[in-house]
C-alpha cells in the first residue's frame, strides 16, 4: 500500500460522533498502518477523545470547526449555509489535494450535494450513483445505484456500468467484473425501453472492461450471479431497503425459535459456533459504506445509525479505492472508450429532433435540461437525512 495515503474524516457526521469516528479509526488503523487522517470537527469533543487514545492522536491532525450538517438540513440549505461546516471542510481537502478520499456519515442529500459541487462531475458521466455491496454464496456482489437518482435513462445506466465495474475491480479484486442489468426477466424483450436500450448499448460496447452477462433479477442480487448489478436509484433503493429488513426478520425468528423451549436453548448452544458465523456473514457494519461514483475524488457514506465497527469498514473502502488508483483508472476506462463522445453524440441528435420538429411544427418546444432532475435527485436524498 501507499505510504501517503491520507483520509479526510467528517468527525461530526453521524449519530453517535465524534465517538465513533475516533474509535473506527483506532480498528482501521491496525489493518492499514501506513495511512493517516485529518479530522474536521469541533475539538472541544475531539481533543478528550484524542487523549484516550494516543494511538489514532499520532496519526491524526484536527482541524477545528464548531459547524455541522444537520440530519435534517436539506441539500440547497447545506451548500448556501454549511461552507465551514466539518462536512464541507472535508470534502474541500480532496479537491485540494490534502487527502485522497472523504468518509462520513452525515446527511446523505447534503453530502451529495456539497461532493457534487466541490469536487465535480467526471468528464463523461451525468449524475453520481451509490454504490455498496451485498452477501452472497461467492462473496458481495456490488449493486448501484442505491437511491441517488430515482429516474434513470439509458445514459446513466451504462454510466453506472461502467464506474460499477472499476469499484468492483479495486475494492473486491474482481478482473474483469462481470455485469448485469437488473430486470423483470433474463429474456430480451422483457422491461421497459430504458433497461432494453442501455442493455443494447451495453452488448454493443467492443473489447469493454467488463463481460456483460445480460438481465439478472431480483434474486440474482443474493446468489452471486454477477459481480456488479445496475439498476436505476429507486429500485436499488427498495432492494437495498427490503434485504435490510429480511435480516432483521430473520435473525428475530431465529432468536425466538432458539428461545422458545429448554431444548431449543440446548440446540442453541450446540449449534453457537456455526451461528456465530452466520450472524458476521449478515452483519450490516461489514458492509458499511455506500460510495458515491463519478466524481472527481473519492467520497464514501458510511450508515448515519453505525457504529465504531461499521465506519472502520467504510474507513477500509476508502483506503482500497485510494491503494487502487481508482478514480484514475476511471477516468482511462471513460476516455479510452470515448464514453463523453458517445454522450454528446446522443445529446445531439436529440438536438436535430428538437429542431427538426420546430421545423416541421412551426413552434419551439425546447427540451428540459437534464441539470433539472439531477437537482431533483439531491433534493429527494436531501428527505432521507441519513
Amino acid at each position: 500500500m501507499s505510504e501517503n495515503i491520507v483520509i479526510a474524516l467528517d468527525a461530526m457526521g453521524g449519530d453517535y460522533a465524534p465517538d465513533i469516528v475516533v474509535k473506527g479509526v483506532d480498528l482501521i488503523r491496525i489493518r492499514f498502518p501506513q495511512a493517516r487522517f485529518l479530522l474536521f470537527g469541533d475539538e472541544v469533543g475531539l481533543a478528550p477523545l484524542l487523549k484516550e487514545y494516543p494511538g489514532v492522536a499520532k496519526i491524526c491532525e484536527l482541524r477545528h470547526t464548531d459547524q455541522a450538517i444537520k440530519s435534517e438540513d436539506k441539500p440547497s440549505q447545506a451548500l448556501r449555509k454549511g461552507r465551514k461546516s466539518s462536512m464541507r471542510l472535508a470534502i474541500d481537502s480532496v479537491r485540494d489535494g490534502e487527502a485522497g478520499a472523504i468518509v462520513s456519515a452525515g446527511n446523505t442529500g447534503a453530502l451529495m450535494a456539497m461532493a457534487k459541487f466541490s469536487l465535480r462531475m467526471m468528464q463523461g458521466i451525468d449524475r453520481p450513483a451509490i454504490a455498496s455491496v451485498f452477501p452472497s454464496p461467492r462473496g458481495e456482489t456490488v449493486m448501484l445505484d442505491l437511491g441517488a437518482n430515482v429516474e434513470c435513462d439509458a445514459d446513466n445506466l451504462v454510466q453506472f456500468a461502467f464506474m460499477g465495474a472499476d469499484f468492483a475491480r479495486a475494492v473486491l479484486g474482481r478482473v474483469p467484473p462481470r455485469i448485469g442489468l437488473l430486470n423483470v426477466g433474463i429474456e430480451e424483450l422483457k422491461g421497459n425501453d430504458t433497461v432494453k436500450e442501455a442493455g443494447d448499448r451495453l452488448k454493443a460496447i467492443e473489447n469493454p472492461p467488463f463481460v456483460y452477462q445480460g438481465f439478472v433479477e431480483g434474486d440474482d442480487i443474493t446468489r452471486g450471479t454477477v459481480d456488479v448489478i445496475v439498476t436505476d436509484g429507486f429500485t436499488g433503493n427498495v432492494a437495498l431497503k427490503t434485504a435490510e429488513g429480511v435480516v432483521r426478520m430473520f435473525s428475530d425468528f431465529l432468536r425466538a425459535g432458539f428461545s422458545s423451549s429448554l431444548m431449543a436453548k440446548i440446540g442453541y448452544l450446540f449449534s453457537r459456533g456455526g451461528l456465530n458465523i452466520l450472524k458476521e456473514r449478515l452483519d450490516p457494519r461489514a458492509y458499511n459504506g455506500g460510495v458515491l461514483l463519478g466524481l472527481n475524488g473519492i467520497c464514501v457514506k458510511s450508515h448515519g445509525g453505525t457504529d465504531e465497527t461499521g465506519f472502520a469498514n467504510a474507513i477500509g473502502v476508502a483506503i482500497e479505492m485510494v491503494s487502487d488508483d481508482m478514480i484514475v483508472k476511471m477516468k482511462d476506462h471513460f476516455e479510452k472508450f470515448d464514453m463523453a463522445a458517445q454522450m454528446s453524440n446522443n445529446a445531439a441528435a436529440s438536438d436535430d429532433e428538437a429542431e427538426n420538429e420546430t421545423s416541421n411544427n412551426g413552434t419551439a418546444s425546447p427540451a428540459e435540461p437534464k441539470v433539472g432532475k439531477s437537482a431533483g435527485a439531491l433534493e429527494d436524498a436531501g428527505q432521507n437525512g441519513n
